[in-house]
C-alpha cells in the first residue's frame, strides 16, 4: 500500500468482511437460542470490573454467575450491584478457576490488571468460554499473539474493552474518510494529555487478610507489598498509565487509517520529567509509526492540568470538545480536509481550507452498543467489533513505543510478519517476559 487513499480503504473493508464471513470456527459451535440467557462470570472487581458487572446486570438476556476477585475485601459492592439489579446473590469465588470449571457458564469478563489480561483470557478459552477482556488487551507483544492464537484455536468470541468501536458515530467518521472527504490521508496525531498525583512511598508491610497476593501478582514477580504501590506505574505488572489509557485512542486511530496492521518502524521519545516518585513507566511520551504512506504521531503526558477530558454533558449531548485543550483526541490529516475526532463520545468535525466545518457527527458513548455486540456475538459466532486481532495491533502499537524508550529512545525496525525486530536483541527482549512465575506461565502452545 503506498498511500491511505479511498481506493484503500475499500478494499481493507471488503477483505475485512471477507475474513469475517470466513470465519467457519466462530459460526458452528454454541449458537445459542433468541430466549436463553447468556451466564457470565467477571474477573476482577475494582472500578471498571464493578461497572462492567452492572452494565452486564441490568441487562434481562444476561445472567451473572459469579463474580471472583483475589481480595475479597471486593466482594460487597459489586454483590450488591449484581443483587439489586438481577435479584439474585451471584456465586462469590477468590479463585477464578472455578468459574472456568463450571459447565454452565458461557463467557467471563475480565477486568484484571495489565499482567492478567492474557493469561485469564486464554485460560477461559481453554475452557471453552467467550471473553470479553479489559483494555490494553495484552502485557506485551507475544502473549497478545498468544490470545488471539487462542481465541482463533478453541473458536472462543473475544472481544476488547475498546468500547469506542461500537459507538455508531466513529462509523461514520470512517465512512466519512472512506468516502474520500478527506483527501488522501498522510498524517495521524492521537494525543492523551492527564494530571496525574505523584505516589507516596510507603513501607512494606504484611498482606491483609482475606487478599490472596500471590495469585495477584500471577505471572509477575512477587514484589513486596506496599499498599499504596500504583501497580500502573510499574513495568512488571503494567503497560504504564500513558499506555492503558491512550490506547483508546490508537485503537480509533487505527480505525481511521482502515485498520492497517503493524508500522514498519517506530521512534520514540520516554521520559520521567515531573512525576519522580520511583515509579519506572514514563510521565512524557512522544513516538512517530511509520506506515507505508502515512505516520501515526503520539504526544502524551501525564502533567498538564490544562488539557482536559471530555466532559460528560459532552459525551452525552450535542456538543463538541473545545478542541485545542481536548485531551483524548485524533487529528487526520488529509490531502482535501482535516479532522477532529473525540474519544468515548466526543463526536468529530472536518474542517476545509477555509476552516469551515464540511462534515460532522454528535457523538455517544459506545458502552451499552459495545456490550450488545459482545452478547449478541455469543449468540451467532460472529466476530466481535473489536475482535482480539484488532486489539492486539492496537495494544501493539503501545508496546512498541514502550520498547522504543526502553532501549535508549531509539528509532526501531519492526516487522510485521514475525512481529520481532529484526537483529535487534536489546529490543526483541521486551516482546515477552523473561521468566514466568509458575503455575502462572503464558504457554507456547496455547
Amino acid at each position: 500500500m503506498n498511500e491511505i487513499t479511498r481506493r484503500t480503504f475499500v478494499k481493507q473493508s471488503v477483505a475485512a468482511t471477507t475474513a469475517a464471513a470466513a470465519a467457519t470456527g466462530l459460526a458452528t459451535r454454541n449458537v445459542r437460542g433468541a430466549n436463553d440467557k447468556v451466564v457470565i462470570g467477571v474477573m476482577g472487581l475494582g472500578g471498571r470490573g464493578t461497572f462492567l458487572t452492572e452494565q452486564f446486570a441490568k441487562r434481562k438476556d444476561v445472567v451473572i454467575a459469579y463474580l471472583s476477585d483475589v481480595d475479597t475485601r471486593r466482594f460487597a459492592r459489586a454483590r450488591n450491584v449484581v443483587e439489586e439489579a438481577q435479584d439474585k446473590a451471584p456465586k462469590m469465588v477468590q479463585d477464578f478457576r472455578k468459574m472456568l470449571e463450571d459447565k454452565s457458564v458461557d463467557a467471563i469478563v475480565n477486568a484484571t490488571p495489565d499482567h492478567w489480561h492474557c493469561l485469564g483470557a486464554i485460560m477461559a478459552c481453554q475452557a471453552g468460554k467467550d471473553v470479553y477482556v479489559e483494555k490494553p488487551m495484552s502485557y506485551n507483544i507475544w502473549e497478545g499473539r498468544k490470545l488471539v492464537e487462542a481465541a482463533r484455536k478453541y473458536k472462543r468470541v473475544v472481544t476488547v474493552g475498546t468500547q469506542s468501536r461500537s459507538a455508531p458515530y466513529v462509523q461514520k467518521a470512517v465512512d466519512c474518510i472512506k468516502a474520500g472527504k478527506l483527501g488522501d490521508v498522510h498524517l495521524v496525531r492521537v494525543f492523551n494529555m492527564m494530571q496525574h498525583s505523584p505516589s507516596k512511598a510507603v513501607a512494606e508491610q504484611p498482606v491483609p487478610q482475606g487478599f490472596d497476593y500471590d495469585m495477584w501478582c500471577g505471572p509477575a514477580a512477587k514484589l513486596p507489598y506496599t499498599p499504596s504501590r500504583r501497580w500502573l506505574n510499574q513495568y512488571e505488572y503494567s503497560c504504564g498509565p500513558i499506555a492503558g489509557d491512550a490506547v483508546h485512542q490508537m485503537d480509533l486511530a487505527r480505525m481511521l487509517m482502515g485498520d492497517i496492521p503493524a508500522p514498519k518502524s517506530v521512534q520514540a521519545t520516554c521520559a520521567i520529567y515531573h512525576l519522580k516518585d520511583g515509579r519506572d513507566t514514563p510521565d512524557t511520551q512522544l513516538a512517530a509509526f511509520e506506515y507505508d504512506g502515512c505516520t501515526l504521531q503520539f504526544e502524551a503526558t501525564l502533567w498538564t492540568p490544562y488539557m482536559k477530558k471530555i466532559a460528560q454533558n459532552i459525551r452525552d449531548g450535542d456538543l463538541f470538545p473545545n478542541w485545542p485543550f481536548c485531551a483524548t483526541r485524533v487529528e487526520v490529516y488529509g490531502t482535501k480536509s482535516f479532522m477532529f475526532f473525540g474519544r468515548h463520545g466526543g463526536g468529530w468535525q472536518v474542517f476545509d481550507q477555509n476552516d469551515d466545518v464540511t462534515e460532522f457527527a454528535y457523538g455517544r458513548p459506545g458502552d451499552a452498543p459495545h456490550i450488545e455486540n459482545f452478547v449478541q456475538c455469543i449468540r451467532s459466532r460472529q466476530k466481535p467489533n473489536a475482535d482480539a486481532e484488532q486489539g492486539h495491533y492496537s495494544s501493539l502499537v503501545c508496546h512498541l513505543a514502550n520498547i522504543a524508550g526502553r532501549v535508549g529512545n531509539k528509532t526501531l525496525e519492526f516487522d510485521g510478519k514475525t512481529e520481532t525486530f529484526p537483529g535487534l536483541p536489546e529490543a526483541n527482549k521486551f516482546l515477552k517476559r523473561a521468566s514466568y512465575r509458575e503455575p502462572w506461565a503464558v504457554p507456547d502452545k496455547v
